[in-house]
């Protein structure tokens, strides 16, 4: 075995390959809440569904993906390893030691939090991802006046078996600009109509943010990150950010869209 087998084969290689995916789909949670909060716009879902198009079609942002998918199965594989290889190790508690005493409530059950937060990744990407790949999903054309840009025509354009096409353009005769795309808006606006999802989606925001709590800091712990000169902004980024201003930002959406849309 090489010694770059050997090192990633081993429980501190098993860590390493955890941090360093942990942190990549960290860094892409925040592109997409980004994208996600053109929800919050007045405009029945014209940029967010410009945004969909973007990141489904965009050559790069397709590369990302592909290395977003790697990520979560590496990420959920190792840790299930490390995990298991884990509790094999503490098969014998030791009377005078106390590891609750010592840890997180967030650190002993990353486990159940992760657990939970794949359930949540793979329906949450059956129900957006793959429906937008492969659902049929209608169409909308938005027409945009180009001296105003709060006047916005929507028409829907139902599936009907036409093979509607993306398209951006410019209505010189009308003094319009033109967008033509998949009405992923309309799925997600009625999918946070029905309370029990908008409630299951709230609680896995509040595991994810359970999850950040201990699972960014450790991450960056693993990479050395833990001198008196990175530690306090890693730990100030890992906790208000990561923790609590991204789930709860993701866990606005589906309560705006219930009680107020």
């Amino acid at each position: 075995m090489s010694n770059f087998s050997r090192t990633f084969s081993s429980t501190l290689g098993k860590k390493l390959i955890m941090s360093l995916t942990g942190l990549f789909l960290s860094l892409f949670l925040v592109v997409h809440l980004v994208g996600n909060l053109q929800l919050f716009k007045h405009d029945n879902g014209m940029a967010f569904n410009a945004y969909s198009y973007f990141m489904t079609h965009f050559g790069p942002i397709k590369v990302v993906s592909y290395l977003l998918y790697l990520s979560i199965i590496l990420h959920a594989v190792y840790a299930l390893v490390v995990t298991v290889r884990n509790k094999k190790a503490r098969k014998t508690r030791y009377a005078v030691y106390d590891g609750a005493a010592n840890s997180t409530w967030s650190s002993r059950n990353m486990g159940i939090l992760g657990t939970v937060l794949l359930i949540f990744i793979v329906v949450h990407m059956s129900n957006f991802w793959a429906e937008y790949h492969w659902g049929g999903l209608p169409f909308a054309k938005y027409e945009t006046s180009l001296t105003n840009s709060n006047d916005v025509v929507v028409t829907p354009m139902p599936y009907d078996g036409t093979d509607y096409q993306h398209a951006e353009y410019i209505d010189v005769a009308n003094q319009k600009q033109v967008l033509i795309a998949k009405d992923l808006y309309l799925v997600v606006m009625d999918l946070f109509k029905i309370w029990w999802y908008v409630a299951l989606y709230v609680v896995c925001m509040v595991a994810l943010g359970f999850h950040l709590y201990h699972g960014f800091q450790s991450g960056f712990q693993t990479l050395g990150f833990d001198n008196a000169r990175w530690f306090p902004i890693v730990k100030f980024l890992g906790l208000w950010v990561f923790s609590i201003i991204i789930p709860a930002l993701f866990a606005a959406m589906p309560v705006y869209v219930y009680f107020f849309q």
